[in-house]
């Protein structure tokens, strides 16, 4: 662990082959997806490598810690799961029942008027947006991917928000937006 800390990749990839196989079972088995269970597993050992000056042995083992890491990714990526499935269910639940978006005109205006909305923002809430709707990435997956805060991704999804909602009512004929 004071490799990690010193920065030597040696000491992780060290860490990386003895637990590996651990993390990705505790994955798969709890998301029941090879893919995602990967991905979780890259974001555990990416999380060691950033967190390794977090690690205090009298806490636990190395072991735990990795466990505890692992635990966290597991439970974002089940929340990014049921997003996504809410997200699905309500755009399903808005389209009339006889038609689809692809014969409507409208939804790609909305995209247009979205996507010029969104460039007006300020870049630090552009990102913020952009990785959680176009990434779909939760706000503390964001917060590590940034480095910024959590309390600053927070502020800037809630004021970009705002911006974008108050930028699309004041546009006629966006209404349909919030329908």
């Amino acid at each position: 662990m004071r490799g990690l800390a010193a920065g030597d990749a040696a000491c992780l990839a060290a860490v990386h082959q003895r637990w590996a196989r651990m993390v990705h079972m505790l994955a798969w088995r709890t998301l029941g997806d090879a893919a995602e269970a990967e991905d979780v597993t890259q974001q555990v050992f990416l999380g060691v490598w950033r967190g390794c000056g977090g690690y205090r042995p009298d806490r636990g083992t190395v072991a735990g810690w990795i466990v505890g890491i692992t635990r966290r990714r597991i439970a974002d990526a089940l929340s990014a799961r049921t997003r996504r499935g809410e997200l699905v269910a309500a755009a399903g639940a808005a389209l009339p029942p006889d038609e689809s978006g692809a014969g409507r005109p409208e939804a790609a205006l909305d995209r247009v008027l979205l996507g010029q909305a969104l460039a007006k923002l300020p870049t630090s809430q552009q990102r913020v947006l952009r990785l959680a709707y176009y990434e779909d990435l939760t706000q503390t997956q964001i917060a590590e991917r940034t480095g910024w805060p959590l309390g600053t991704i927070k502020s800037h999804a809630r004021r970009g928000l705002r911006r974008l909602r108050h930028d699309l009512e004041g546009r006629t004929g966006a209404d349909h937006l919030y329908t």
